[in-house]
């Protein structure tokens, strides 16, 4: 049996949509197979052993008054959980760990290197994928060195706000309104924002500088939202067909994804077969150019002026909630969610 060490929570503002997918990836695994060592980490980055299932019975509250501290044994003989108790701390082996983490320390390539010191196989992107795929300026430019289009952009930095003149200067010279504003490092459209004007810019930038330092401008595509699945690593990757965001939001953000019913998403929409298969080719392209492994969802537009793809970005450690795009995508190639899950430790193990 494979005993897996099942991280989610964490510190990042998407630590209730980790506990969401965390849920869904738990009932994945197949109890015949895994032995699983469940480790929450508290909206204060607190490591904690979860005594339990991790279902609908899970009660965070407890688990941060009540569970047992626990941690990587570092430099051990072999992949462990030190778990603490009355006794000290007690060695927990295992043999893969799996990260259902969202956001700031969990897919940025800091965890990733946590497991890399611990000698753990872990599923997904590795430290350089994940930390490049977080930062939505340094993705920007690594995807610069191939011939995919992506949206005209700028940046700006809350270190340098006597230059914000400059910036929309640029920003009014170079891409037009209205603008998207985004944090560098955030994710589920945390602190982005639609700037029509000048005005709107100016509160935008202050927005997303309140989620990071580091604040990337996007001219407004007006296009369709697409993503595709990527599952594999550098030798095998494949990619799923492609589904469709329909937001009920003038885009999708984050009460969009998750609190307003009226957003759907649609597996293999009305699109030209010849778009279908640019957008798979364009994924597993990128998902190659940062290094990846495992698992990724990238994400694209279809620009309606002139029907052609638009690169958005790529998230390394897609969602597992019950509206999330890349198991849907799999689960509509055949491949169930317990599957996706044994795909994926296999994936971590032979890496």
């Amino acid at each position: 049996m494979i005993t897996v060490a099942l991280f989610f929570g964490g510190r990042s503002n998407e630590h209730e949509v980790s506990i969401m997918s965390c849920k869904n990836v738990y009932k994945a695994l197949d109890t015949d197979k895994y032995s699983v060592e469940p480790v929450f980490i508290t909206k204060e980055g607190k490591w904690r052993y979860v005594d339990g299932a991790v279902d609908d019975s899970f009660d965070e509250e407890k688990t941060v008054k009540e569970g047992a501290p626990v941690t990587l044994a570092v430099g051990a003989d072999r992949p462990a959980l030190l778990i603490r108790s009355d006794n000290g701390w007690k060695e927990h082996p295992v043999d893969v760990a799996l990260p259902v983490l969202h956001g700031i320390g969990g897919e940025d390539g800091t965890i990733q290197g946590l497991f890399e010191m611990a000698g753990i196989p872990y599923v997904g992107c590795g430290v350089l994928a994940s930390s490049v795929a977080m930062d939505k300026i340094t993705t920007k430019r690594v995807i610069q060195q191939t011939k995919i289009r992506q949206a005209r952009y700028e940046t700006a930095y809350t270190y340098n706000k006597e230059d914000y003149p400059e910036v929309v200067r640029r920003v009014e010279e170079n891409l037009g309104y209205p603008v998207y504003v985004k944090p560098a490092n955030a994710g589920s459209s945390v602190g982005v924002s639609r700037a029509a004007d000048r005005e709107g810019l100016m509160k935008a930038l202050d927005v997303a500088g309140k989620v990071d330092s580091r604040i990337l401008i996007e001219e407004e595509i007006k296009g369709r939202e697409v993503e595709c699945a990527v599952l594999g690593n550098l030798e095998n990757v494949q990619a799923s067909g492609v589904g469709e965001i329909l937001a009920a939001d003038s885009f999708y953000t984050y009460d969009a994804k998750y609190n307003n019913p009226q957003s759907r998403t649609v597996i293999d929409p009305d699109l030209p077969d010849e778009t279908v298969e640019e957008i798979r080719r364009d994924a597993v392209e990128i998902f190659r150019m940062i290094n990846g492994s495992g698992l990724s969802r990238v994400d694209f537009f279809v620009d309606k002026t002139n029907g052609e793809v638009v690169f958005n970005e790529i998230n390394t450690l897609p969602g597992y909630t019950g509206i999330s795009m890349w198991p849907m995508l799999w689960s509509a190639k055949g491949l169930d969610m317990s599957q996706q899950v044994d795909r994926l430790i296999s994936l971590a193990l032979a890496k």
